[in-house]
């Protein structure tokens, strides 16, 4: 919970985890040698401590295969965030539960502390096709802390420009709501680019924005009517470039032709990017994985250890799922493995992240 130091805010949750406190004390005095998880989740499954976790309060139908989730987290889930910031959801699936991250796209201020995700059903997404397909209010998941890099910065830039495509709009939505919140509007542009008109997440809000923040651009580009999104669409789009801080997310395909333009510009400005899937081409061959005494698989060049892990039971720590948190950096006792997202090559005694390596023949990994 973000709170402010000369006028503190004390929400329903707040009071909520005060009293949770003092019946976890009595309980802890007459239920040895059971711990109080083992009684207070009868009484509500987001008591505990153990893990993580949330339960679903509303779901409601974004575009055709999407949902807008509004999730109450339970005891001791960090709501503090920066927005930008993206969660870790577990969701048990088949026996096994199945972790993937969503963006936040709420705005980091107290509202009974609840926390937004949008969810696109992927080709082949597991917990992406669930959700969209089973996700109800009183669902109970597992939540990872808030994390990520791609965030606004203190202060923020006199003028920002935003590019997005798809699913890319959705950290963006948290910014755009946190600088209404903050009333930290000044000149904002933002291109998002959809395949259809069919296909827009969160048409009204951007409207709301248009309404009630003058210095607010919104340009939709339609791309079955105009075309692909392109740097050069960019610069003629917005003929100030050079003058504003970046962000974008979306495609790598459109990031990777992002990043090489801005490097051409002749500015100081930063560009900010978020990639949503990993580039997963590489000469690593796959190989048996083994993670300590937990248990081994065989896994393709194209899977990463994480993936391994979870596909064999064995969950291991993590936060982004592309390699950027460093949550899920374990040591390689033994073998090779490509590092998919910087191509590096690591071998035995070197710290890993298990999210974006692939084994390079067998090996073996301190879990």
């Amino acid at each position: 919970m973000r709170k402010d130091s000369e006028s503190p805010v004390v929400t329903k949750a707040a009071r909520a985890r005060d009293g949770l406190g003092a019946l976890r004390h009595v309980l802890r005095r007459f239920t040895t040698p059971l711990l109080p998880d083992d009684y207070t989740q009868l009484v509500n499954p987001l008591w505990s401590v153990r893990e993580l976790r949330g339960q679903i309060v509303s779901v409601s139908r974004a575009t055709e295969g999407t949902v807008n989730l509004v999730i109450r987290p339970g005891w001791g889930v960090p709501v503090d965030f920066e927005a930008g910031q993206y969660i870790g959801i577990g969701v048990q699936i088949d026996g096994r539960y199945v972790w993937r991250s969503y963006s936040l796209t709420c705005s980091p201020r107290p509202a009974g502390d609840l926390l937004s995700i949008t969810v696109r059903a992927v080709e082949r997404g597991k917990l992406s096709n669930h959700l969209v397909g089973s996700a109800h209010p009183g669902m109970t998941v597992r939540i990872g802390a808030p994390a990520g890099d791609f965030h606004l910065t203190d202060p923020i830039p006199e003028k920002l420009l935003f590019i997005t495509a798809g699913t890319g709009i959705t950290p963006v939505i948290s910014m755009l709501r946190t600088l209404a919140d903050r009333n930290q509007f000044g000149d904002v542009t933002l291109i998002h680019s959809v395949r259809t008109d069919e296909d827009l997440l969160f048409p009204d809000v951007l409207e709301e924005l248009r309404r009630e923040h003058p210095g607010f651009t919104a340009i939709v580009r339609v791309t079955s009517r105009e075309g692909r999104l392109t740097p050069e669409t960019v610069g003629e789009i917005v003929p100030d470039v050079t003058e504003r801080t970046a962000y974008a997310c979306g495609p790598n395909e459109m990031l990777d032709a992002l990043e090489a333009w801005w490097s051409e510009l002749d500015t100081d400005e930063e560009l900010r990017t978020e990639r949503f899937t990993l580039d997963r081409s590489s000469e690593a061959t796959g190989g048996e994985i083994t993670f300590g005494h937990r248990g081994s698989c065989h896994a393709d060049g194209a899977t990463t250890l994480l993936e391994a892990a979870e596909s064999a039971g064995i969950q291991l720590t993590f936060g982004c799922r592309m390699g950027i948190c460093q949550t899920c950096v374990r040591p390689l006792t033994d073998g090779y493995v490509h590092d998919l997202r910087t191509g590096d090559v690591h071998g035995p005694g070197e710290r890993i992240r298990t999210c974006v390596c692939v084994a390079a023949g067998d090996v073996s990994v301190d879990v």
